[in-house]
C-alpha cells in the first residue's frame, strides 16, 4: 500500500524523524492558511499524488508552465500556485502519458539546503534483512544512481537480532561525508527511521532528498514509505490513510474479491491459478506473437463466485480483445473454474474469443462443463495448444 508524503512525514515524525513542518490543504485559500500559520519568508506548494517526479512533472495541457512542486515567498504565492495545481492534471514520468489528479496539496516550510543526499531502507530479499542504502547523490533516482554511479551507494544489512547499531549509522555517515555534529544528527536520523520501518511492518521506506542544512541538521525533504499488506491488519490506523482514489480501478475491485491482478497494455486477458503459472502463460502467450492485457491469479481455492467475477474483470478492459483461461486443478477443481467461466459468460453476453486448457482435478468434468454449455469456447490441449489458439484467433477476428 502507497500513501501521500504527508501522510508519510507525519508517520515518520511519531518516531522521532526530522521532518520540515508543513500542512495538507484542500482548496487554494487552506493553503493560504496554513502558509500563514507556518511563517515565512520561504514555502513549498507540493502536488500530492502517488506518483515520483512531480517537481519535473508537467500539468496537461501547460507543457512549458512550473511543475509539481514549487518554491514561493508570499502566502498570497501559496494561494495562487495552490489554486493552479488544484484540480489539474499532472503527469511525470511515473504516471505515464494518463498523468493524475492532484486532489491535495501540501504546504511546507522553507529549507536552508547546503547539500542534498539518497536514503532508504528495504527487504533484501537475498539476505532477508533490513537493509540501508545511502549515496551522496541525492534527489536522482537510485536506480539512475546504481547504472552511472555504483561506487557512490552504499548498502549496510541490518542483523535482526541486534537492530541498528550505532557502527552502521556511523558507517553510513561516513559514506555520506558528513563530519562534526552532522554525524550525530545522521545517527539519530537513521536511528528513528529504522523504528518507523520495523514498527509500521514498511516495505520501503525512502527519504529523497536527505538534506543536510546550513545549521548541520539532517532533515527529510521529500519521504516515500510503502507498508507491506499482509500485515496492514496490525495497522489499522495506516490502512484508514489509503487513498484509493489513487489506484486503479480495476486493481481495487480485484483487490475486494481476494483477486491478484494487474492491469497491462496488451488485448489477451488472462486468468490463471497461481502467479508462476501466470507469468508462464504471460510468456508463451509473448513467444507465439500475442500480448497479455493483465496478470490476474485466481488462487488455489476460489470459488465459482471469484471466478465469475475475474472473468468480469477481465471483460472490463475495453483492450480486451480474446481471453485465455489457464487453469491447473491441485487444490482448484476444474469443474468449478468451468462453472464459473460459463457463468461469466452468459452474465456478460461474450463477444471475443475464449480458449481454455484445464488440467488437472476432474478435468473431465470442467471440460463436459465447457462442452455443453452451447457457447463458442475452445478447448486447449496444453499450454502452447492454447497460446496459439488465443494468438490466430485474436488476429483472425481483427
Amino acid at each position: 500500500m502507497n500513501i501521500h508524503e504527508y501522510q508519510a512525514k507525519t508517520l515518520l515524525a511519531k518516531f522521532g524523524v526530522a521532518v520540515p513542518k508543513g500542512g495538507v490543504a484542500y482548496t487554494a485559500d487552506e493553503a493560504e492558511k496554513v502558509a500563514r500559520q507556518l511563517g515565512g519568508p520561504v514555502w513549498v506548494v507540493k502536488s500530492q499524488i502517488h506518483a515520483g517526479g512531480r517537481g519535473a512533472g508537467r500539468f496537461k495541457g501547460d507543457p512549458n508552465g512550473k511543475g509539481g512542486v514549487r518554491v514561493v515567498k508570499s502566502a498570497e504565492d501559496v494561494k495562487a500556485n495552490a489554486a493552479a495545481m488544484l484540480g489539474q492534471v499532472l503527469i511525470t514520468k511515473q504516471t505515464g502519458a494518463k498523468g493524475k489528479e492532484v486532489k491535495r496539496v501540501y504546504i511546507e516550510e522553507g529549507c536552508d539546503i547546503k547539500r542534498e543526499l539518497y536514503l532508504g531502507m528495504l527487504i533484501d530479499r537475498a539476505t532477508g534483512r533490513v537493509t540501508a542504502i545511502a549515496s551522496t547523490e541525492g534527489g536522482m533516482e537510485i536506480e539512475e544512481v546504481a547504472a552511472k554511479h555504483p561506487e557512490k551507494i552504499v548498502k549496510v544489512a541490518i542483523d535482526p537480532a541486534t537492530g541498528l547499531q550505532p557502527y552502521h549509522a556511523r558507517k553510513i555517515a561516513f559514506a555520506l561525508a558528513l563530519d562534526g555534529k552532522q554525524v550525530a544528527a545522521a545517527a539519530k536520523f537513521l536511528s528513528a527511521m529504522y523504528a518507523a520501518f520495523t514498527g509500521l511492518d514498511a516495505s520501503v521506506v525512502e527519504i529523497n532528498p536527505l538534506v543536510v542544512t546550513g545549521a548541520g541538521e539532517v532533515i527529510a525533504l521529500d519521504a516515500k514509505v510503502n507498508f507491506d499488506d499482509n500485515a496492514l491488519f496490525r495497522h489499522k490506523d495506516v490502512a484508514e490513510l489509503r487513498d484509493e482514489s489513487e489506484e486503479d480501478p480495476m486493481e481495487l475491485e480485484a483487490g475486494r474479491h481476494e483477486l491478484n491482478y494487474v492491469k497491462l497494455d496488451g488485448n489477451i486477458g488472462c486468468m490463471v491459478n497461481g502467479a508462476g503459472l501466470a507469468m508462464a502463460t504471460m510468456d508463451i502467450i509473448k513467444l507465439y506473437g500475442g500480448e497479455p492485457a493483465n496478470f490476474l491469479d485466481v488462487g488455489g481455492g476460489a470459488t465459482r463466485e471469484r471466478v465469475t467475477t475475474a472473468f468480469k474483470l477481465i471483460l472490463s478492459d475495453a483492450n480486451v480483445e480474446g481471453i485465455l483461461v489457464n487453469i491447473f486443478g491441485g487444490i482448484m477443481r476444474c469443474d468449478v473454474i468451468a462453472e464459473g467461466v460459463v457463468a461469466a459468460a452468459r452474465e456478460v453476453a461474450l463477444n471475443v474469443p475464449l480458449v481454455v486448457r484445464l488440467e488437472g482435478t476432474n478435468v473431465e468434468l470442467g471440460k463436459k462443463i465447457l462442452k455443453q454449455s452451447g457457447l463458442k469456447i475452445v478447448s486447449a490441449d496444453n499450454l502452447a495448444d492454447a497460446a496459439e489458439k488465443i494468438v490466430k484467433a485474436v488476429k483472425e477476428a481483427a
